[in-house]
Order: structure tokens, then sequence, then C-alpha cells
């Protein structure tokens, strides 16, 4: 549940450190990232920060309390689909529905339909990073590993969030799929915090010390993250940057072509 906590502190950093969806309907739609802009209005019961896990005595329990009372999509018996929306599974469980009553089965798929920005399963699963390239796509669980399998870098990034608050964190969320790491927080851009944190990934990974063929440590997967913070870019920027590089070239060729 540390982790957690941790991760729902850092899910608004996260978007923006890897904001990589510019573009909707194959046009720039204002910011850097269109995912994290619809997941403000998708579901709110069902997705988000979770207050009720913000405190640092919460427990698994508190994330299962929330949980049963997240209205259901479905349930199946026999392979088919039972649609059961707007009962919570709270209710299912005590009451049933349409004959029917609540199995072990139900309940994990209950989970499984749960889009909080970090989500308890058998694992903890980070979701609010876009999909990245394939350069960038392993500096996701780099960072996170760094920040959660050594203990020093656990404890650093706790007490770097330690007084961040559930209402300017859920504020901050409502500003990084358009500004991403220009964002302000507490009076910075948000870069700034990404730079720590991402070192803190980096120190974490180091400690680890495990090493390839090569003798490099985990934390060459984060190179690449650690360019873009430090000029405080997000993959967003770089996309749109080609892009008006390569329309500006474009009418360059036009303009020469024509004279």
């Amino acid at each position: 549940m540390r982790k957690v906590r941790l991760g729902m502190k850092l899910a608004p950093l996260c978007a923006a450190m890897f904001a990589n969806s510019p573009f909707y309907e194959g046009k720039p739609h204002g910011g850097v990232s269109f995912r994290a802009k619809v997941w403000l209005d998708v579901d709110n019961d069902r997705a988000g920060l979770l207050p009720s896990i913000w405190a640092e005595d919460s427990g698994f329990d508190d994330y299962i309390e929330w949980a049963l009372d997240v209205p259901m999509f479905l349930f199946k018996r026999d392979h088919e689909v039972v649609a059961n929306t707007g009962q919570t599974f709270r209710s299912f469980w005590k009451s049933g529905f349409g004959g029917h009553v609540a199995t072990q089965a139900d309940w994990t798929l209950h989970v499984n339909t749960l889009f909080p920005e970090v989500r308890l399963k058998r694992t903890i699963e980070i979701r609010s990073a876009d999909s990245q390239s394939k350069a960038l796509m392993p500096a996701v669980p780099a960072l996170y590993a760094g920040l959660y399998y050594d203990a020093r870098s656990l404890s650093e990034a706790e007490t770097l969030v330690q007084d961040w608050t559930y209402d300017e964190i859920a504020e901050l969320r409502t500003r990084v799929w358009r500004d991403g790491l220009r964002s302000e927080f507490r009076g910075q851009a948000l870069a700034k915090v990404a730079e720590r944190v991402v070192d803190l990934g980096v120190q974490g990974l180091r400690r680890r010390a495990l090493k390839n063929s090569k003798g490099e440590d985990e934390s060459v997967h984060l190179a690449p993250l650690v360019a873009l913070v430090s000029q405080g870019l997000t993959p967003a920027d770089e996309l749109l940057a080609k892009t008006k590089d390569a329309k500006d070239l474009r009418a360059a060729i036009i303009r020469e072509t024509a004279l």
C-alpha cells in the first residue's frame, strides 16, 4: 500500500513525463496527452485517484471497501454474460441479482473492470502513462522498479510527496494533459519535480546493480527519459516538433519548386 499511495501521488507526473498522444484524428488537439484528457471523464466511479487510500494508515481493506461500492458491469454464468449495471458489488454480494448469488469468480471479474490510476491486481498496475516508442518503452517499468524495489529510493520518494494533498494532485491531473511538464506545481514547473523523481529511480536501479552482458545496470533504460526531462520535454513535444519541422520543410520545397 505504500507503493500504491506513492503511485497515486505521482500519477499526474507520470502522465506528464510519458505524454505521447498529442494528436486526435490526425491533428494536434492542443495538448500532449489525449489519453489523459479522456480519462478525466470516463466513469469516475471506477477511475481516478481514490481519496479513500490517501491516508498513510490505509490498507488493502480500504481498497476493497472502495471496490465493493463501485457499480458493476456484468457477470457470467455458463459462459453467458449477465448484464448488471448499476448495482454495487456489495449489494450483489449481500442480496444477489436475478436469482444469482455472487461468487469469487464474479469478484475477480469485477476487480478487473476497475480503472484507478494505480490498480491492485496480482501486481501493482501503473496506468497513467501513454503508450511509448520502442526507445522509451522500457523507461516506464524501469522508473517504477527503481522507486519501488530499492528501500532508500522508496523512502526518499515518500518523503518528497508526503505533504502532497489529494485536492492539489487531483487538480494537477486536470492540467497535465494539456501542459505536460510545463504544468505549474507549487510555484515551479513540474519538470523540476520530474527531475528529482527520475533521479531517485536512477539511483535505485544503480543500487539494485542488476547488470546486462555489457556490464550496464538497469538505469540505462532511463537514459532517454533523463534526456527529455532535463529539457522539460515530453515524448509528445518531440512528435509535435517533428510535425512542425516536416511541415516547414514541405512548405520550403513547394516554394523552391515554384521558383
